[in-house]
């Protein structure tokens, strides 16, 4: 029996009983489409997460305070106010280092005419929007010029900008921030929130210096953020500046240091890390319903070799052989789990596209999953179709034919 007979035989032998065909493929549908379901979410999630450290800056590296220890009494980190504009410039010398942006933070009231809003108050360098990919929508961003004379110029994001000024203008319009004047020099594009809890676009960036004078009233600095050359020079440029900084601040070797330095690729990366955890989880648990599917085949298959002993005792009669016998019923077998696969498939990306647009789910679709999944419906076919197969093969033909 050719293999285009044979499946046509099964065809037909599963056209006869439609609704029970259908509901054995249901369970390798539902098995396919949360296998596709749950990976998209999944890669969805990752997706997002790579977006939002990708837009947080290029090969971005955050030095921080560190803590100290005062008559045996630890402060906490960040508590050691050490760093300064000179540790910043000095991170320059780094051949590794391809710029820094030293940043000091408030928070005020902000006034404009009538309205007023809450905000976060960003002191930072002018090298600051280059190390966070962060263009500027309107207007221009401040010089080194104006930070290093300390100019009473702000930028806003698009949060603040909309809340004060309405849709309207706001470049060379006076705010007051702490009842000091700021002319608005410019408007930063909008980025939306960050991990769903801070909104990056709610902020007021003005340079440090003025910053530190007019609203902190400090001479030290609280961060400085550092862009690496590449992504793949972050762990020298980590080095370097720990070296720069220990021998600047007179740590003693083997003491601990006074400050700390993250490479956000390595945030990224055990981000991305926790999110493919996530991935498989889900794919583990949808893979589980696809098992299920497996079973039923095989239990439906069983009744199906049960109904058909007298039917295969003929085939045998006239010449089948049990490897005839054998193939027809996995045959029947394959073509039940890939018909549920093919469906699933279209189940899977459908509704990913529906979580997506009504559940306010993110969702990637990958085509390594959708063929992943097929291939496993076969598999599945194959596996729990073989069973029922071989015993409908090792019939034997009188007692078959003497079947009731």
């Amino acid at each position: 029996m050719n293999l285009l007979k044979t499946i046509r035989v099964a065809l037909n032998a599963l056209a006869r009983n439609k609704m029970r065909s259908f509901l054995t493929a249901l369970g390798i549908i539902i098995g396919v489409g949360a296998v596709i379901a749950m990976v998209s979410i999944g890669q969805g999630a990752k997706n997002a997460v790579q977006e939002r450290f990708q837009s947080m800056g290029t090969n971005l590296l955050f030095v921080r305070p560190g803590s100290r220890s005062f008559r045996g009494r630890q402060s906490g980190g960040g508590s050691y106010n050490n760093l300064t504009e000179a540790d910043a410039a000095a991170l320059l010398k780094a051949d590794a280092v391809k710029t820094v942006s030293p940043s000091v933070n408030s928070r005020a009231q902000v006034v404009y005419g009538n309205k007023n809003w809450n905000t976060s108050i960003y002191g930072v360098g002018h090298s600051y929007p280059e190390i966070r990919n962060w263009d500027v929508e309107q207007g221009v961003f401040f010089t080194e010029g104006q930070v290093r004379s300390g100019q009473k110029v702000a930028v806003l994001g698009s949060e603040v900008s909309k809340n004060l000024f309405e849709g309207a203008d706001p470049l060379g319009q006076i705010i007051r921030v702490k009842r000091i004047p700021f002319r608005v020099i410019g408007v930063m594009k909008e980025r939306g929130e960050s991990g769903g809890w801070f909104n990056q676009d709610d902020v007021i960036l003005a340079p440090y210096t003025t910053v530190q004078n007019r609203l902190a009233g400090i001479d030290y600095i609280q961060s400085i953020d550092v862009s690496a050359v590449s992504m793949k020079r972050s762990d020298e440029a980590t080095r370097q500046i720990e070296e720069i900084l220990r021998i600047r601040h007179k740590i003693a070797p083997g003491a601990e240091d006074d400050f700390n330095v993250r490479n956000m690729s390595e945030i990224a990366e055990s981000a991305a890390e926790s999110t493919q955890i996530l991935t498989n989880l889900l794919g583990g648990i949808a893979l589980v319903s696809l098992l299920v599917g497996g079973i039923g085949i095989m239990n439906i298959m069983l009744v199906s070799v049960t109904e058909r002993i007298r039917e295969i005792g003929i085939r045998m009669s006239v010449g089948a052989r049990e490897r005839d016998i054998l193939l027809q019923f996995l045959t029947e077998a394959i073509v039940l789990s890939f018909l549920g696969g093919l469906l699933g498939i279209a189940a899977g990306v459908f509704a990913s596209r529906l979580l997506a647009k009504f559940g306010g789910w993110e969702t990637l679709i990958v085509p390594g999953s959708i063929i992943l999944a097929f291939i496993f419906s076969g598999s599945v076919g194959i596996f729990f179709g073989f069973y029922p197969a071989r015993k409908a093969s090792k019939l034997d033909p009188i007692e078959a034919l003497h079947y009731e």
